[in-house]
């Protein structure tokens, strides 16, 4: 459910004309990562009223990947200074854990409680989570310049999906616990342009480079579970997809005004009450007939329309959507390449126009004083003293062997030395430092 965006300015990881890097949500949508020429912020999102900010960093400017592991104390940053190399913080602690780098530029990284995986343009290389460990490449993967790929977050299975193909939408299904090819989903006739899981990994969302079918795929199967028309008019280019918690709605947000939420549900009748219809004949007919018409013909008699929707002020602007429960609501929340954060309301019985709950500035601040007087309308409420830098309050050596184990990622500032992480954040032992073979060196060279 993890989605992320690069926001204004950015030119990519060679950092040219590079004002801020990325806006991504963390992989429950309790948190939002701010990739700036600065460096990085990490925001709250507990509260619709009222922002956070838990932490911002200087350490590593021009940060284009910034991604937090849920609601834990771990991130992984790359810069646009040096976007080979992957940089793995406690930020609570202010220590850097150690730095991975790579062949070629990182173009995306994914977390969930088992691995961490790396996606370059031609490879993947899959880590697991608890001591960084390699597990595998994936060498010579079709060209992926955007870096798209999905990362399940279910406890139970760890896929991982990547486009097998630089020309049409199929997709490759690739279990990361057990290193091994599931599927492959011939998924659009057009190269993809965004994938996620729902938070079960039941259900796998697409879109394709045209931008005007969305389609969600049983995971176990493969088979195609919905359709839904984003548009007809024009191509368009989808920013992302998300799921809702509970996997009942799906929203899609693109470089138009329009952010589209549909709702996953059968609306076709029982079994039992075809059986009892004259309808159900024509019903059987019509299934035997779309078997010999275009694929376009039956497209779009498949289609469902958005059950609710919202209208932007403005297009053509990079932005990232989500689904969340925030004080026990529905709420869809949009970040905007601009700086902007917005809150809607989401009614899940009757869907339409979703209402503005609220606004805030992510960054960008002194541009807000002439959009908004009210200081409650953007308030950004940052902590009182910042964690320490690394180089204050390093905790690990910069040569020699490494032979400690780290502290664990929990939001009371980690596990005390030496203790099992909790079931919450991983599965139980402790979090290595990042090693090679013989255990020494605190970065190091794939």
């Amino acid at each position: 459910m993890e989605k992320t965006v690069a926001a204004a300015g950015s030119a990519g990881p060679d950092g040219s004309m590079f004002r801020s890097g990325c806006l991504v949500f963390n992989q429950d949508s309790t948190s939002l990562a701010v990739g700036t020429s600065s460096g990085y912020k990490l925001f709250s999102l507990t509260m619709v009223e009222k922002l956070d900010c838990i932490h911002e960093s200087v350490e590593i400017p021009d940060a284009y990947i910034v991604e937090r592991l849920f609601s834990s104390s771990l991130v992984v940053v790359v810069s646009a200074a040096a976007p080979e190399r992957m940089h793995i913080y406690h930020f609570k602690k202010g220590t850097e854990i150690c730095n991975y780098s790579y062949p070629n530029n990182i173009l995306a990284i994914k977390l969930n409680r088992q691995r961490l995986v790396v996606c370059l343009e031609e490879s993947i290389y899959i880590h697991n989570i608890k001591d960084l460990k390699l597990l595998k490449k994936l060498l010579s993967t079709p060209s992926n310049p955007s870096g798209l790929c999905a990362l399940s977050i279910s406890p139970s299975i760890s896929y991982l999906a990547y486009p097998g193909s630089s020309t049409t939408g199929e997709i490759i299904m690739y279990d990361t616990k057990s290193l091994t090819v599931v599927s492959m989903i011939p998924a659009h006739d057009s190269p993809l342009a965004a994938l996620t899981f729902s938070a079960s990994a039941t259900k796998l969302a697409t879109a394709s480079e045209r931008g005007t079918v969305i389609r969600v795929f049983s995971v176990s199967e493969g088979s195609r579970l919905y359709e839904f028309r984003r548009g007809m008019k024009r191509y368009v280019s989808i920013s992302s997809l998300a799921f809702s918690p509970e996997g009942l709605f799906l929203c899609a947000s693109s470089n138009t005004e329009t952010v589209h939420i549909f709702k996953l549900e059968q609306l076709r009748p029982s079994a039992e009450e075809q059986a009892a219809s004259w309808t159900s004949y024509v019903g059987k007919m019509f299934s035997a007939a779309s078997s010999y018409l275009p694929a376009q013909v039956t497209d779009m008699m498949s289609q469902d329309r958005a059950f609710a929707t919202v209208h932007l002020l403005t297009s053509g602007q990079s932005n990232v959507c989500t689904l969340a429960m925030i004080q026990k609501l529905p709420r869809l929340l949009v970040a905007m390449a601009d700086g902007q954060l917005y809150i809607y309301n989401v009614d899940p019985v009757e869907g339409g126009e979703c209402l503005l709950a609220h606004k805030h500035r992510i960054f960008g601040a002194d541009d807000d004083q002439s959009e908004d007087t009210n200081p409650e309308r953007s308030e950004i409420t940052t902590p009182a003293q910042l964690p320490p830098s690394y180089a204050e309050t390093a905790a690990l050596p910069g040569s020699g062997p490494i032979t400690a184990t780290l502290t664990g990622y929990s939001e009371d500032g980690g596990a005390k030395y030496g203790e099992v992480i909790p079931e919450h954040e991983f599965a139980a032992g402790p979090i290595n430092s990042c090693r090679d073979g013989t255990g020494s060196g605190q970065g190091r060279s794939l």
